[in-house]
């Protein structure tokens, strides 16, 4: 039996794969709620360190499945629900699609998406949502709603603005002009360009680079600097403090000062 989505953990780093290569990782019904279940075990589990979410097949993910929504079998609970009322369908986003950029939101370890193929639409914005995104330099990158006739439901509108700038951002969605790797690279929507053939290999080692670090000092960085985009200097100079006097008080903070006085690498936990 197949399914929709694969979800594993090796040497504290999870890999969530998107699982329906002859639909180039269209979103699904299933593949949400499965997507869903998967955050919500990385957020809870300790010993997980680092995220891949990548794809398999041809393609990261070209978005959402417009066929089988309009066949009553994607976003929408039933064909009832795209042809009765406009609450019916903005419940049903907020219920599957809209819930991943939340869930997102609460983890605070490192997310990486490991982009090849095509990633279209919500499937580029579900890669806008992680915090480090390395592309294989054939990848192929647009935001692809205007061409249905749709907005960006998923937090599109949310993500590309603050990465890219807002008179970019709209250019991509009026426009839905197809990026390669390196131009997503110059505009600032991808972090790293690599080889195609090395594209595993690299994202592989930059998560266990990442696991290999001080946790708990990575998790209070990355909150730190998501939670600073909104706060006044002050505000952001107070909180850093408050996490300056915890992690002085844990295992890894000792064994980085040892390790510079020994002129050795740290041994973290």
């Amino acid at each position: 039996m197949t399914t929709d989505l694969l979800f594993d953990v090796t040497n504290h780093i999870a890999t969530i794969t998107l699982n329906r290569p002859e639909r180039l990782n269209a979103f699904s019904e299933a593949m949400l709620q499965q997507w869903l279940r998967a955050l919500e075990e990385v957020r809870d589990r300790d010993d997980i360190r680092v995220v891949i979410v990548k794809g398999s097949g041809n393609a990261f993910c070209a978005g959402g499945d417009i066929k089988t929504m309009m066949a009553g079998e994607g976003f929408y609970e039933s064909t009832k629900d795209i042809t009765s009322t406009a609450l019916a369908r903005k419940h049903s986003l907020w219920k599957l699609i809209q819930r991943v950029p939340l869930l997102l939101q609460d983890i605070d370890k490192p997310v990486i998406a490991q982009l090849h193929g095509f990633a279209m639409g919500a499937g580029l914005d579900m890669a806008l949502m992680c915090d480090i995104r390395i592309a294989g330099a054939s990848t192929k990158l647009s935001e692809s709603y205007v061409n249905v006739g749709i907005v960006p439901g998923d937090g599109g509108a949310y993500f590309l603005p603050r990465l890219i700038g807002v008179d970019r951002a709209l250019h991509l969605l009026w426009t839905g002009e197809i990026l390669t790797a390196d131009e997503a690279y110059k505009l600032g929507l991808v972090t790293f360009v690599v080889a195609d053939d090395e594209l595993d290999a690299y994202t592989n080692a930059y998560a266990q680079r990442l696991a290999s670090g001080p946790v708990e000092t990575i998790k209070m960085m990355k909150r730190a600097v998501y939670e600073s985009q909104h706060m006044s200097l002050r505000a952001s100079l107070d909180y850093i403090s408050s996490q300056m006097a915890i992690v002085t008080e844990l295992d890894d903070f000792h064994e980085g000062v040892q390790a510079v006085k020994e002129k050795r690498k740290p041994r973290f936990r």
